[in-house]
């Protein structure tokens, strides 16, 4: 079974998972470790086994004596470990959950997002209305404040794609999100028209999946890779009748990987919104969200 988590606290886990095998790739005892550190052997235990997280001096002794068994750069360990970020997301640490925080934490420190979504807009590209009557429609009643709330945290989330160092985004969308009519015909048009917008933005892939594929059918929940600097440590985000859960054994890191590789290939070639009319000479996904969006004009 995959590890499935839910909080920071499943993330220290994955940590002390990578802390344990560092260790043992140097033919460091625990004992050994933790005098490195400059801790007892059941402190050191307890980072290990998930409990407790490391300060940045004494992850810095480590992989000081860790020496050339110590691969990954910069401070992507150490991000597992720590206590929740100071980011903007810290300020709705008490109205919201902790996936929606830890998403927006993930998301800030990725170099690349690969989104795949069945019947919805991906959340980073949708509009405000949009999102609103998303919201206002789920598996369950929504107070209205818990909903402003969690659309004003979406709509934070954008900003990601627009900072300094903005994570690549690759976006593969069925047809069927396309078509249903969240919030009504003028919500849906402008949610089209974004789409093409956001297209144009660098760093943004998107991609639509035509409703006649039949090979699409097999990919039954969407699902987002989130990939930091060290790949390895990557997660994704499964979201499945309306309850998200975060999976990051490497395997099965590999197998979503795989999975959004194949539905690539399944979908139509990528918006370009630059492209003249007479240059487009194969049915795209750009074509397609013209050909839905029309109606709507």
């Amino acid at each position: 079974m995959p590890t499935m988590q839910s909080s920071r606290a499943a993330l220290r886990i994955r940590f002390g998972i990578e802390v344990r095998r560092l260790r043992e790739a140097a033919g460091l005892t625990v004992g050994e470790a933790a005098q490195v550190v400059g801790m007892r052997q059941p402190h050191f235990s307890n980072v290990e086994a998930g409990r407790t997280g490391l300060s940045a001096e004494r992850l810095q002794k480590l992989t000081e004596a860790l020496g050339s068994t110590y691969t990954y750069p910069g401070d992507a360990l150490l991000a597992l470990g720590r206590e929740p970020g100071k980011g903007w997301w810290s300020d709705y640490r008490t109205t919201l959950g902790a996936t929606h925080l830890d998403l927006a934490e993930l998301e800030a420190g990725a170099v690349a997002l690969r989104n795949y979504e069945l019947l919805f807009i991906p959340g980073l590209l949708q509009t405000f209305e949009y999102a609103t009557a998303v919201h206002s429609s789920g598996f369950s009643p929504t107070v209205s404040e818990v909903r402003d709330t969690a659309v004003e945290f979406r709509m934070r989330r954008q900003e990601v794609l627009s900072d300094e160092r903005p994570p690549r985004l690759h976006a593969i969308v069925h047809e069927a999100a396309l078509r249903v009519l969240y919030g009504g015909r003028a919500v849906m048009r402008d949610q089209l028209l974004r789409l093409i917008e956001v297209s144009r933005l660098p760093n943004v892939t998107i991609q639509i999946v035509p409703i006649d594929n039949e090979g699409s059918a097999a990919f039954s929940h969407p699902f987002m890779v989130i990939e930091p600097s060290v790949v390895k440590l990557g997660t994704v985000l499964v979201d499945q009748v309306g309850k998200a859960q975060f999976l990051d054994e490497r395997q099965t890191l590999a197998e979503y990987g795989e999975s959004f590789a194949r539905l690539s290939e399944l979908a139509l070639p990528p918006v370009d919104a630059e492209a003249a009319p007479e240059a487009r000479t194969v049915k795209d996904s750009l074509g397609l969200i013209q050909h839905i969006l029309y109606p709507l004009l």
